[in-house]
């Protein structure tokens, strides 16, 4: 199926590596600019040196700490002037520390917030000019299977990501009369450095595989492909949605 992307341009943001990484990989294999953002030099470079090799389209990296708000708006306008637009901006963090209730204060909490919701709405603030302006665009939030489904001792995940559901929907609300879609994709376990780690952390994690009905984790590439197909033509009357792609581990509808 052509996606009708190519030659359009996305902002991925933490994309040096993990499901952000795939979503930059899955972009350019599709024709589209690609700009990748992170807060590791090295990674980043040697990112965007493996992403330019699988095709002719332009990427860019930009170092950046998405939780500070200068950041946010010097990347995007580095990427304006590269690309002269963006099209499509996926919106993604790293998760926060895992832990019981007990276990986090204020700043936690707040720290948390800053991540999740603030990254996503200083991104979403900066591109929207520019989206309005051509009458096209594309905003696909990352966000997790808790968001619909609680995963035990991550409770700062487990609250603060459902956020993303209000603000996702209302968004889809706003922008629509803007030929902007807005949709939310909910990763479940897939094979990232951060299951790894979280299963390290907590060994009982490896048993979540008998509560998957498809019986493993997902690749990457397997979520990648969900986002790609949002962020398509194809996708032009699909906005204000939640995704799961978990290999059906959320029991609700």
């Amino acid at each position: 199926m052509d996606f009708g992307l190519n030659g359009k341009s996305a902002l991925v943001a933490a994309s040096s590596q993990g499901l952000g990484r795939a979503v930059a990989e899955a972009l350019v294999n599709e024709g589209v600019n690609v700009a990748i953002c992170g807060r590791n030099k090295d990674a980043l470079e040697k990112a965007k040196s493996e992403l330019k090799a699988l095709g002719s389209v332009k990427v860019i990296a930009v170092q950046a700490d998405l939780s500070i708000k200068e950041d946010c708006e010097d990347m995007v306008d580095k990427i304006i002037q590269e690309f002269g637009q963006i099209d499509i901006l996926v919106t993604n963090s790293g998760g926060p520390p895992a832990g019981t209730f007990e276990s986090f204060d204020d700043q936690d909490w707040k720290n948390a917030f800053n991540l999740l919701i603030g990254s996503a709405t200083r991104l979403i603030r900066q591109v929207l000019p520019v989206m309005k302006a051509q009458n096209w665009g594309r905003i696909i939030m990352i966000s997790s299977q808790a968001v619909k489904q609680p995963v035990d001792n991550l409770i700062l995940s487990n609250a603060v990501r459902s956020s993303i559901l209000g603000l996702m929907k209302s968004l889809a609300n706003e922008l629509g009369p803007n030929n902007i879609t807005v949709n939310n994709v909910m990763p479940g376990y897939t094979k990232t450095n951060r299951l790894m780690n979280l299963i390290e952390g907590n060994p009982g994690l490896k048993d979540a595989i008998d509560e998957i009905p498809l019986g493993r984790f997902g690749e990457p590439e397997e979520f990648a492909a969900a986002v790609a197909f949002l962020a398509s033509e194809r996708a032009s009357y699909i906005t204000g949605i939640s995704l799961a792609v978990d290999g059906g581990w959320i029991k609700g509808t």
